[in-house]
């Protein structure tokens, strides 16, 4: 599925396929095949942004048993545009998060009193600035989700680099405060992010997936100060709702399913006294159909009491202050 173009910018033999999420990549090693390493070099490999110390804390604010953090990708417009797509009936698709996906999510925020993190490609902020206004005003958080959704590993190490510090820069401008956290576009973390991170100075990245609760990022065994709030596939709706149209991947996931799903996952971060993190999408979820699922997860959350709602940023610095 995607097309595949040969990258010039590395040295050997490299290509990248893209799909809906992730890229694929093949190389030619220095030190061959796979089971020709030497222990050196899959010890290194493994120590990059390896997962360190937990970061979860002893307890959390106000006596809460479990801490939720719900956010949303804003990607709108960016993924046909990350691809070259000039289609107007996908571009259409991305515009449906901005027009009618977004306004649905801040009543339902405001009416449950929850705070939420909302992740924008630059370039979606810059399309639709006075939302991101008005998030920012609404006391939501807004992180870094890359430039345009492009893949980290596509890119050169000073490209990558470029890019972030431009997508930091615009999102500081619009929203009036500078992001403390990021989100890499499909999760996507290169060989060169980490070192990106920590030159920024962020608080923490919300990219990787080692635990389930917060953990400090390592890079070969050295205590990088980054906080990790992982993420994970299963509590993303992307996986259960997805839809491209000339390819065979179509949404096989009714809403209620995905309820189940995801209320099991927060039963069982409720149970262990841990994270829950929610990742969603508005042109994904917040369609008629589907918001519904968030609306009453909320409100299972509510019932079940002890639930501390937070930003990222507010997970991660109770997490750096506490743990």
């Amino acid at each position: 599925m995607g097309a595949t173009f040969p990258l010039g910018w590395f040295a050997g033999t490299m290509a990248v396929t893209y799909g809906e999420g992730n890229p694929k990549m093949s190389t030619k090693h220095p030190d061959g095949e796979p089971w020709q390493w030497p222990e050196p070099t899959w010890r290194r490999i493994v120590g990059r942004a390896r997962a360190g110390r937990s970061m979860k804390p002893k307890a959390w604010p106000n006596g809460a048993r479990c801490a939720v953090a719900i956010s949303f990708d804003s990607d709108h417009e960016t993924i046909p545009l990350r691809d070259g797509d000039e289609s107007p009936m996908r571009i259409s698709q991305g515009q449906y998060g901005a027009r009618q996906a977004i306004p649905r999510i801040r009543r339902l925020l405001e009416r449950e009193s929850v705070p939420a993190s909302f992740y924008y490609p630059a370039v979606s902020a810059l399309l639709h600035p006075e939302e991101v206004r008005a998030l920012a005003d609404d006391g939501h958080e807004i992180g870094i989700h890359s430039w345009i959704h492009e893949a980290n590993t596509s890119l050169p190490r000073e490209a990558e680099r470029d890019l972030t510090f431009r997508a930091r820069d615009t999102l500081a401008k619009i929203a009036g405060r500078e992001p403390v956290g990021m989100r890499t576009a499909s999760w996507d973390f290169s060989l060169n992010t980490l070192d990106i991170i920590r030159e920024m100075k962020l608080l923490y990245d919300s990219s990787l997936m080692a635990d389930d609760d917060p953990y400090e990022l390592l890079d070969q065994d050295e205590p990088t100060g980054i906080i990790e709030l992982p993420p994970e596939w299963i509590r993303d709706d992307a996986v259960y709702y997805n839809f491209v149209r000339f390819s065979a991947l179509r949404p096989y996931t009714p809403p209620s399913a995905v309820e189940e799903i995801f209320t099991a996952e927060f039963d069982g971060a409720w149970d262990e006294s841990g994270l829950f993190l929610l990742t969603m999408h508005p042109h994904i979820t917040g369609h008629r159909s589907r918001l519904p699922v968030l609306e009453r997860l909320i409100k299972h959350m509510k019932a079940k009491g002890g639930c501390w709602f937070a930003t990222h940023a507010k997970v991660a610095e109770w997490c750096r202050d506490n743990a």
